[in-house]
């Protein structure tokens, strides 16, 4: 079974196919391919050459840089780019605090934020989880006290992906600890990263990188015009901003192009006299993913096309959990693939083993965390019988 595009949309592909792999450079491709991390300088050169050419926000409106794209070219925009190992836009900018500002934010805050968020003039860092606030945001405790013209924030947030790179901070905090629900007493505030009285801590993760940090905040004065929406109206904000991120999680091109790095491979390992690629056993295992791939694609379309109004549809869920799984499937068979070879994690360049093999235990440990962010696959599996089934 494969997906039909109609002659117009066989063009935008071949558009967006040939942009990407011609426009963004060589080498930054290559380090994505190759599963590499990248620096600061190429996730915003990259950006920057999107948003020169009107490609990094479409999903915005219009007014502030997006496209009046139909939800098949938005999904075949994200897929093309992942196919040809282009970075995609940073997400804390394009798909979490860039919609919550078009959304919930002042005119002032528009003028001030989206042009640079889109950018990437200003690189944003998400502070919502917390040590005892991961999945249950609602438990967050960094509290924000209203003094005059300020707020003066004081806690800690953890997981902050990239942080060590950002500029700003859009952080939940706590502005009425009385609340009847916890829910109900939690706000957004923007502040730079460079405020006084905040420090930043790197987190060494399983693959021996540093990714994400701990974020402490002593007396940070925020001023309360950096505050977006009402006061005490912050989980209906993130709540539409991880509706968001979940949309993005999915990742389809992504795993489809590990699935075909996977059969590339597969063809240069020989047992017993026979290249893998023609093992029953892996072939089936290929197909699997293969088919639960192309389910979940046909299901990213309608996410897209029911999501109304900026709001995601609660489907996104569904994007979330299987996507994040699928993208654990194929990680793990790279790593089968690699058998023993995969032990040599990020060995230096003058290593014999290849250098996917090399990548394969750290890509592979790397992405044990999609099924937490964004919201736990197991808090993804309560909306989904809450807001979808009806359970």
């Amino acid at each position: 079974m494969r997906l039909q595009l109609s002659p117009e949309d066989e063009a935008f592909r071949e558009e967006m196919r040939t942009f990407f792999t011609t426009q963004v450079p060589q080498s930054i491709r290559d380090t994505v391919a190759n599963h590499r991390h990248l620096t600061k300088d190429q996730y915003v050169e990259t950006q920057r050459i999107l948003n020169a050419a009107g490609l990094a926000v479409p999903h915005w409106p219009v007014e502030w840089g997006g496209k009046d794209w139909t939800p098949l070219q938005r999904h075949i925009w994200r897929e093309e780019m992942q196919l040809a190992a282009v970075p995609e836009p940073l997400a804390f900018n394009t798909s979490m605090i860039g919609p919550v500002l078009a959304q919930f934010g002042s005119q002032e805050q528009k003028e001030e934020f989206l042009p640079k968020t889109a950018n990437l003039d200003i690189w944003w860092c998400q502070g919502f989880s917390e040590p005892d606030a991961g999945s249950d945001l609602a438990s967050l405790r960094t509290t924000a006290v209203r003094e005059g013209d300020e707020y003066i924030v004081n806690g800690q947030k953890t997981w902050t992906t990239l942080g060590q790179h950002a500029d700003w901070i859009f952080c939940l905090v706590r502005t009425d600890p009385t609340a009847e629900k916890r829910q109900r007493g939690i706000s957004m505030l923007l502040f730079p990263m460079d405020t006084p009285g905040v420090t930043i801590r790197p987190i060494e993760l399983l693959d021996g990188t540093h990714e994400v940090n701990e974020v402490f905040f002593e007396d940070v004065r925020v001023p309360a015009e950096n505050l977006v929406g009402e006061e005490n109206s912050g989980w209906t904000i993130a709540k539409f901003l991880l509706g968001n991120e979940r949309v993005g999680i999915a990742r389809v091109g992504h795993t489809k192009r590990l699935l075909a790095d996977a059969k590339e491979h597969a063809r240069t390992i020989v047992s017993n006299g026979t290249p893998l690629s023609e093992d029953p056993g892996f072939t089936a295992r290929i197909a699997e993913i293969e088919n639960e791939l192309l389910a979940l694609e046909l299901t990213a379309l309608r996410v897209v096309a029911n999501s109304s109004g900026g709001r995601p549809d609660p489907a996104s869920s569904v994007l979330k959990l299987r996507g994040s799984e699928l993208q654990q499937a194929a990680t793990e068979l790279l790593v089968d693939l690699a058998g023993p070879l995969s032990l040599a994690s990020y060995a230096d360049g003058g290593s014999d083993v290849p250098e996917w093999a090399r990548a394969a235990t750290p890509e592979y440990l790397n992405y044990r965390k999609v099924t937490i962010y964004g919201g736990s696959n197991e808090v993804q599996r309560t909306i989904i019988a809450g807001t979808i089934l009806g359970l």
